[in-house]
């Protein structure tokens, strides 16, 4: 009865979610201007339909990875640390797949939460760690793009967010340890996963289809009911021109308080889509002796401070909300936002002051 009832909650979800989608880009076409039918195709629809598809692979994966008994190997790379931090073996795993996946980690966390494995509050906590692992996913490619633009500053923006990462990671793991309370029950969970796969490993193959089988289709579901009318929501108010208007706001403010009248088209191309840009008008700046490398630098943090929370709302918060429930996710990646832009503040003026 559960099963029917889950089904029905999830279809008149993905009806509601339909309706609003329908209703929001109705409205945009009306109304925006940017937003055409001919458009639609190449801003919309393949960008979201990419999306799912990335969110689907993130989804078996996590599932593959919870229902092989792969969750304790992986949890052993960065167990002592998840130990101290009273996390566990699960969200170490969770942590380790966030190397290679966001989503898989997310979706691993979920299922954790959902069934009562973890706490609320090391389901957050490990999100927020999580950015450490996130961090990297994509540095090799912007390092070795960044740096020969801009040389000396690149290497100091590199180091300067790097430790903001590593200085709220350890701030995280300190919080763990004072005040995450273990589940009781966790010892007792870790000798039955131990007995699971000392007995269980010639039915490992069979579970994992049936389990995909099982709760793919409706997990799925519930995500595509949350993700197309967020995802067009974000889509149609960019178009629009608001986050735009926020970020123009937010530049014009730190460049009369913070940084050189000159500063402004690096922070202002930081919010650029292709994000080479504002580095190259540093390097540009800064090769004619307009601006220094302390102010450069300093340019960069603030073009970062203000574009990536930005940046996280448009593109994470569609399935941050399709995966956890749209009040957690919408909470969850709003929290973690703040804490990166508290650490980057805080490395920044520790530069600002003795650099």
């Amino acid at each position: 009865m559960s099963k029917v009832r889950k089904k029905q909650n999830n279809g008149l979800a993905l009806l509601i979610g339909l309706l609003i989608t329908g209703v929001v880009l109705g409205a945009g076409l009306a109304w925006v201007d940017g937003v055409t039918v001919a458009k639609l195709p190449k801003r919309l629809f393949w960008p979201l339909s990419r999306m799912l598809g990335f969110v689907c692979i993130g989804l078996v994966a996590a599932q593959a990875i919870d229902d092989t008994g792969w969750t304790r190997k992986l949890g052993a790379l960065a167990a002592p640390v998840f130990r101290f931090a009273n996390l566990g073996h699960r969200c170490s795993a969770a942590f380790t797949a966030a190397f290679f996946s966001g989503v898989s980690a997310n979706a691993m966390l979920l299922d954790f939460y959902k069934e009562k494995q973890i706490t609320r509050c090391q389901l957050f906590l490990t999100n927020f760690i999580n950015q450490f692992p996130a961090y990297f996913l994509h540095l090799p490619m912007t390092f070795f793009i960044v740096v020969p633009l801009t040389r000396t500053a690149g290497l100091l923006y590199f180091l300067l967010t790097f430790l903001a990462t590593c200085v709220r990671t350890f701030l995280f793991v300190v919080f763990g340890y004072f005040f995450v309370r273990p589940q009781s029950s966790g010892a007792f969970a870790d000798s039955l996963v131990q007995a699971g796969e000392t007995q269980g490993i010639s039915k490992k193959k069979k579970p994992l289809m049936h389990a995909l089988k099982e709760k793919l289709p409706a997990r799925f579901v519930r995500v595509v009911a949350f993700v197309i009318p967020v995802y067009t929501v974000v889509y149609v108010l960019t178009v629009a021109g608001a986050f735009d208007a926020v970020e123009n706001f937010m530049t014009r403010f730190a460049v009369q308080n913070f940084v050189p009248a000159q500063s402004l088209s690096v922070v202002v191309l930081s919010f650029a889509s292709e994000f080479t840009a504002g580095f190259a008008a540093a390097g540009a700046l800064m090769d004619a002796g307009t601006i220094t490398v302390k102010q450069t630098v300093i340019a960069l943090l603030l073009g970062n401070i203000i574009a990536f929370p930005l940046r996280a709302i448009r593109h994470q918060l569609p399935h941050y909300m399709g995966i956890f429930s749209p009040g957690m996710g919408l909470s969850m990646l709003l929290m973690g936002q703040g804490f990166r832009v508290a650490s980057i503040v805080f490395v920044g003026l520790v530069y600002w002051f003795v650099g």
